[in-house]
């Protein structure tokens, strides 16, 4: 492998890898940023309107990317994978279209490169991204203020790494000082949750001083950082959340995804409103049923188009224990809208309480890691 580094930026058609690659380019004009896409072909026509709008804004092209097996098909790849896999539909125990049409393509598009790949995991969320199991790739969260990946961490707290980073420390602190930090490195790391208070701890005593200390111990392990003579997300202390992103988002001109944009329903006297929570195919069997119908409402076309791919006589369904037909019976729709509808009602309650932590969590942008990277 050649020491060159490539810095690579999945632009998956949501509003957060939108928002890293605008806050990429403005903040850091100096990284050599390659933005690419994976089309699956099954996407809603605003996420093409967003890859457009970005594609402006950066002054470089999204390279699109697909799967070396669905080159030359006559189908899109996502049909050309159904047909291999002779009819069964990708599910949470089966993700062969994250796999055939997103994290494969990607891979073989970095090949044996030193890549830094780019994720955009929020500040305010609470999940690991995607990290790759080639060791030529390597992943960082700009948005959080651990932009350090799993495996990194791991490496950072082997025994090997305590050692680089005790003498790191002793070189940058001394005293009282250095004994705070040298009992959190010693802290006994048996589970994860043990290296995540420890990471948290020395990231808020001093968030740029144990990056400087990570990169610095990344030069005695083989990742793509190791070969960097610096780093400038080192100094970075921000930390982007949801509000954030949509901030990015509009003051760059690029707009949020129009998909995220509420539409208003009645249940009886009550008003709710829904809206898509993510990118991704429009069939993606991850999302809501809320969001099923919104799709059945708003695009009843591509819902029609959904249809068609269940397959009653095998009992294929998007959706475990219902199909699409059944989902959209009126009585059906009443239930799931009101169920969504008072959910809405109790986060709104959580959100008011500076007791209660809204768990009650949308789903967004969860299951495919940036479903159009």
């Amino acid at each position: 492998m050649e020491n060159k580094i490539r810095h690579l930026l999945g632009i998956s058609g949501g509003k957060d890898s939108a928002a890293l690659a605008i806050y990429m380019r403005d903040k850091y004009p100096q990284i050599e940023m390659e933005y690419y896409c994976c089309d699956t072909g099954k996407e809603l026509d605003e996420t093409y309107q967003l890859i457009d709008n970005l594609n402006s804004y950066l002054g470089k092209s999204i390279k699109q990317i697909i799967a070396k097996d669905a080159i030359g098909s006559d189908q899109d790849p996502f049909d050309h994978f159904f047909k291999m896999y002779r009819g069964y539909l990708p599910s949470s125990v089966a993700r062969w279209c994250t796999k055939k049409m997103k994290l494969e393509p990607f891979e073989n598009f970095v090949g044996n490169d030193l890549c830094v790949s780019y994720v955009g995991i929020r500040g305010d969320e609470e999940r690991e991204g995607y990290i790759s199991k080639k060791d030529n790739i390597q992943s960082i969260f700009p948005f959080r203020k651990n932009i350090w990946s799993l495996d990194v961490l791991q490496k950072t707290f082997s025994k090997k790494g305590i050692t680089i980073l005790k003498e790191f420390y002793a070189k940058q602190t001394n005293g009282n000082l250095l004994d705070k930090y040298i009992s959190l490195i010693d802290y006994p790391i048996e589970t994860g949750e043990d290296l995540k208070f420890a990471t948290h701890e020395l990231l808020n005593k001093d968030t740029p001083l144990f990056n400087h200390a990570v990169f610095a111990l990344l030069k005695h392990f083989e990742v793509p950082l190791a070969f960097e003579d610096d780093f400038p997300l080192l100094d970075n202390e921000e930390m982007i959340v949801r509000k954030d992103v949509f901030r990015i988002l509009k003051d760059s001109g690029v707009g949020v995804p129009a998909y995220y944009n509420k539409v208003k329903y009645k249940i009886g006297e009550e008003e709710g409103a829904y809206a898509r929570s993510r990118s991704g195919c429009y069939f993606c069997f991850f999302q809501q049923k809320i969001e099923w119908i919104w799709l059945y409402e708003q695009h009843p076309d591509l819902f029609a188009k959904a249809c068609t791919y269940e397959n009653d006589k095998e009992g294929f369904t998007w959706n475990q224990h219902e199909s699409l037909h059944d989902l959209i019976q009126p009585n059906r729709m009443k239930v799931i809208k009101t169920e969504f509808l008072k959910k809405e009602q109790k986060r709104k309650e959580a959100a008011k309480s500076p007791f209660l932590i809204d768990i009650l969590d949308d789903g967004e942008d969860l299951g495919c890691t940036a479903c159009f990277v």
